[in-house]
């Protein structure tokens, strides 16, 4: 039993014969007359007969007409709804964040959305390795995530991707150390330092083991630390030093740490939203879209 079905019933009702059916809902008579037909399949009495030329509904059919108009009714009501909810630009809006993110949108982010006429945002940290990040847009309307340009891409079959930034990670070195002088630092100009990083399968882990690569050195890696705000402490403290995002570390760095780029390795990670295609046609979820845009290119210059 179709809704369309159940509409054609209620027209045949109104109309009393099939083509007046057909030319109503602009299809051919034909096909009223077997989608009727695999209705009367689906129920065990009669809901038409013959009157004269005429095709009228029974008791039954009558009795099935009507809640049919009621069924159609309430999928209209249901359509109007989701429409409403798609063109809505302030229902709300999930978005997740990796902590270096988080750190520098989220705050902005809450502070250009608030008013009445702007969408709910409702934002949780992820900490995850980057192949991880696809899977959280099955919780999220909206995931920040990272990846470096030598990483593998993201699935585009299965989730959208925007753009944020194209972002390096910088050497942060105490600022009273002997290389922070230095315009530009090299591999070979790091390689024997105490260093913080993170765990395998993050970004600066990741520039390391490049570093390592190029030296053909083993690192003095002390701490396994993930946070950057942690990290730019322990910078600070002048007891090692550390890889940190060029742009969205700026709400933890402090007057004793510099920041210097390395030059000879690529230590650029791309920052994207990702999300189910289908989350970007809701205007709420394009609103947020918009404002992080907006947020980060401000960051990103400065």
């Amino acid at each position: 039993m179709e809704i369309h079905q159940l509409e054609m019933l209620r027209e045949l009702g109104a109309l009393g014969s099939v083509k007046a059916v057909a030319d109503t809902l602009l299809v051919t008579p034909s096909a009223v007359s077997q989608q009727l037909a695999q209705l009367q399949k689906s129920v065990e009495v009669p809901l038409t007969r013959k009157e004269g030329r005429n095709l009228v509904l029974t008791e039954a059919g009558q009795v099935l007409a009507d809640a049919g108009a009621a069924v159609v009714s309430a999928m209209a009501d249901a359509r109007m709804a989701i429409g409403a909810y798609h063109g809505s630009t302030v229902a709300p809006v999930t978005v997740s964040g990796f902590h270096s993110a988080g750190q520098a949108l989220f705050a902005p982010l809450a502070r250009l959305l608030d008013g009445p006429d702007k969408p709910k945002v409702l934002l949780s940290d992820e900490d995850v390795a980057q192949q991880d990040f696809p899977a959280l847009t099955a919780r999220y309307d909206l995931v920040l995530a990272h990846r470096m340009d030598h990483s593998p891409k993201w699935p585009e079959e299965r989730v959208a991707v925007i753009p944020l930034a194209h972002e390096p990670l910088d050497v942060a070195l105490p600022a009273g150390h002997r290389l922070a002088g230095q315009a530009a630092l090299t591999a070979s100009d790091v390689v024997g330092e105490p260093w913080v990083t993170s765990r395998a399968g993050y970004s600066p882990a990741d520039v390391l083991s490049a570093v390592a690569a190029v030296s053909s050195r083993e690192l003095n890696i002390v701490h396994r630390i993930n946070d950057y705000s942690t990290v730019a402490a322990l910078v600070a403290s002048g007891s090692v030093i550390g890889l940190l995002p060029r742009h969205t570390a700026r709400p933890v760095l402090n007057p004793d740490i510099v920041l210097r780029p390395l030059h000879g390795i690529s230590t650029r990670r791309r920052i994207d939203i990702l999300a189910r295609p289908e989350n970007l046609k809701r205007a709420s979820v394009r609103v947020v879209c918009e404002a992080l845009q907006d947020i980060m290119a401000r960051l990103s210059h400065g």
